[in-house]
């Protein structure tokens, strides 16, 4: 999952953030670059300990969402992903019946973003999504 991180430089020449979509995860790092792969492995802490606690797997939203959040002013976005199915079990597989030319889209459409990783991987991520609205 893609998550949007906000990052600061603090006064002291390191940098900090968060990610809105996750709440009370925080990062920090010595680079732009450290702090970065410093919120990768926050979020996957933090999406691990809810997931163990019995909680879902914290949505993630675009940029556009969080633009006028006052708390994201003044700072850089980058994304963030991480890989999120490990925390949904064991997986297991299924045959599905779908129509050619849907699955035809669907193949082109995981080939333009990569992110998704696979067929699988875009239908379970439209699959949280959804759930995620329940």
């Amino acid at each position: 999952m893609r998550y949007p991180i906000y990052i600061h430089k603090t006064e002291t020449g390191t940098y900090s953030g968060f990610v809105p979509d996750v709440t009370g995860c925080y990062f920090a790092g010595d680079t732009f670059e450290n702090t970065i792969k410093d919120a990768a492995e926050a979020i996957d802490a933090h999406v691990e300990f809810t997931v163990d606690e019995g909680g879902a797997i914290p949505e993630a939203k675009t940029f556009d969402a969080h633009l006028d959040n006052e708390d994201c002013q003044g700072g850089t976005w980058a994304y963030v992903d991480v890989d999120v199915s490990k925390y949904d079990g064991k997986a297991i597989k299924l045959n599905i019946t779908i129509a050619q030319n849907l699955l035809a889209r669907i193949d082109r459409y995981v080939e333009e973003h990569r992110e998704y990783g696979s067929r699988s991987g875009f239908l379970a991520e439209l699959a949280r999504r959804e759930l995620a609205k329940t």
